[in-house]
């Protein structure tokens, strides 16, 4: 099954987040993205691609373990953007600030999961909720002008208390997400 480890976001900074998608899509129709749906938003930390049902017992207790030395993290979500940049977009994002608590503990996610084999990622981590993939170069150029309006606009604060594993499901309407672990922040902090 194809997985990936996340930190969920609260129902009021998805609505929000969605009425911003919604937004650029009303100001950028032409614009080729294949959006995410509001319930399927969040932060990835890892994704690991396909899980054997076998696997998910060692998955779940590495990412126990890592919940363990970690605290329930304050974030905030706020501005939006593209990498690698507007004018050559391929993700559409909504930033997410929370100092460097956030990339410890992507890291740890990552260095107990590839001490199971899963493969690390090549690239640094830069915390994010992705909002769209772009598909082609079409209409880029009035999303990136609707991206620049909204690079500091506030989508709200929270606490996450959790890391989840998530199932995706692919339809062809866009992924299903399933949580099928929470693994609990509950280490001290710092």
């Amino acid at each position: 099954m194809r997985c990936f480890v996340a930190v969920a976001l609260p129902a009021t900074v998805r609505e929000r987040l969605g009425a911003a998608r919604d937004e650029l899509r009303r100001r950028a129709p032409d614009a080729d993205v294949r959006w995410v749906s509001t319930e399927g938003l969040h932060i990835t930390l890892k994704f690991l691609g396909e899980v054997a049902e076998d696997r998910l017992v060692e998955v779940e207790r590495a990412l126990s373990g890592v919940a363990g030395r970690h605290p329930a993290l304050p974030l905030a979500a706020r501005g939006l953007g593209a990498f690698p940049t507007a004018r050559i977009a391929r993700v559409i994002w909504a930033g997410v600030v929370d100092g460097a608590s956030l990339a410890a503990l992507a890291g740890d996610v990552e260095a107990a999961l590839s001490t199971l084999g899963y493969a690390p990622e090549a690239r640094a981590f830069r915390p994010h909720v992705t909002l769209g993939r772009v598909r082609s170069r079409r209409g880029l150029g009035p999303l990136a002008n609707a991206l620049a309006g909204v690079a500091d606009t506030p989508f709200g604060e929270w606490t996450a208390h959790d890391v989840v594993l998530y199932r995706s499901h692919l339809r062809p309407t866009g992924a299903v997400y399933e949580a099928l672990a929470h693994a609990h922040l509950t280490g001290a902090d710092a």
